[in-house]
């Protein structure tokens, strides 16, 4: 391929020296699980975000899981959500015994769809987690403001959208307690796994501080069910000198988002993502659709382009969601979207030119399927 889908290979040579030196303090200490490099880093994110509290865990899954618990979400409960996502959201709600509960999306978000969400609550209806999908927020005001008339908790799933702005306002500061994930391709990505709780409820996190660590209140003291949720020293570290470039590699992203969005409005049969004036998107992934979807991938691969697909099978048509007895057609806007969805190449060491070999590659792709142009 002439442009990878995804390459953290430059980020990581440009890196290296103060990463190793970052990495080596860890070893110099021996703070190898939580330790002083997490509690450094904690502080840091939680500085950038504006948020009063950031508990680091081991991966954007637990930290999911947590929020709930915290959230006291549990047996006999239900959960609205969606189902066009990573399946880790869903893994989360069925991990603390509750039962998730679709609602469809908006196709101008590929988020939750708040003028369908009301209908979908239920008596038992203890949270609502909207996903910030592909780097751009969900309109979260509807979904607060009918949130705080229900009694209900809203826990953003925003492990694609760390540094994304909502209204002026940090992604996954606004719901009642948050998750986010730092899985080394997304912006703020680790070397291994990594995941934080955000929240500005400091008993919401103490708790999630608890349960991290077994539980203990105290040594040796474990005051409920508890887990090793802990986050690597070295993860710590890494995240440390990678979070004081997180402004400067999404605006590169958006200036290559931009570049797309020039570049591919005439593109036949493409629908471009969609932006709007309440968010500030930083683009974890650039999401096209088109109807040929499968085609259209080949045709960007002989011309040396790699792609990506999230998500082409929607959570309540997965085999270990088939309890749900939700059938195709359910969600039909979900069901588009994992069958039309396309994501380019999306990363800040992309190039202008390898860019615009995307552009260039993808119109002509676009133009060979719509029978503009012939093949070859």
């Amino acid at each position: 391929m002439s442009v990878p889908f995804l390459s953290l290979r430059e980020q990581t040579a440009t890196l290296r020296a103060e990463l190793l030196e970052s990495i080596g303090t860890v070893l110099d200490t021996q703070g190898f699980a939580n330790g002083p490099a997490v509690a450094a880093f904690e502080k840091e994110l939680a500085a950038y975000l504006g948020v009063r509290e950031v508990v680091a865990l081991n991966t954007g899954t637990s930290a999911l899981h947590a929020a709930l618990l915290c959230a006291d979400v549990g047996p006999g409960d239900d959960v609205v959500t969606v189902a066009h996502t990573w399946i880790s959201t869903v893994w989360a709600v069925s991990y603390v015994g509750a039962r998730p509960v679709f609602v469809d999306v908006d196709p101008s978000t590929s988020g939750m769809d708040p003028a369908l969400l009301e209908r979908a609550l239920t008596p038992r209806t203890r949270a609502i987690v909207p996903v910030h999908l592909y780097g751009h927020p969900v309109d979260l005001d509807p979904i607060l403001d009918l949130a705080r008339r229900r009694n209900i908790a809203v826990i953003e799933d925003n492990a694609q959208a760390l540094g994304a702005l909502y209204r002026g306002r940090r992604a996954g500061t606004l719901g009642t307690v948050n998750a986010t994930s730092f899985y080394p391709g997304k912006n703020l990505g680790a070397c291994g796994e990594g995941g934080a709780l955000l929240t500005d409820d400091a008993g919401m996190a103490a708790r999630a501080r608890r349960l991290r660590d077994h539980a203990q209140e105290g040594r040796h003291n474990h005051v409920e069910l508890g887990f090793n949720w802990r986050m690597d020293g070295i993860q710590g570290a890494v995240l440390s000198v990678k979070l004081k470039r997180l402004e400067q590699w999404n605006a590169r992203r958006r200036a290559i988002a931009a570049r797309y969005l020039a570049g591919l409005g005439e593109a036949p049969g493409l629908t471009l993502p969609q932006r709007h004036a309440w968010a500030e998107p930083i683009w974890h992934l650039f999401a096209v659709f088109h109807e040929r979807r499968d085609e259209l991938r080949a045709a960007l691969e002989r011309r040396g382009v790699q792609t990506g697909v999230h998500y082409p099978r929607p959570v309540h048509l997965q085999p270990a969601y088939a309890h749900l007895d939700l059938r195709a057609g359910a969600l039909p806007v979900t069901e588009k979207l994992a069958r039309t969805q396309l994501s380019l190449p999306m990363y800040p060491e992309l190039t202008d030119a390898q860019a615009d070999e995307v552009i260039e590659a993808t119109r002509d792709a676009c133009e060979e399927l719509s029978g503009q142009r012939r093949a070859g």
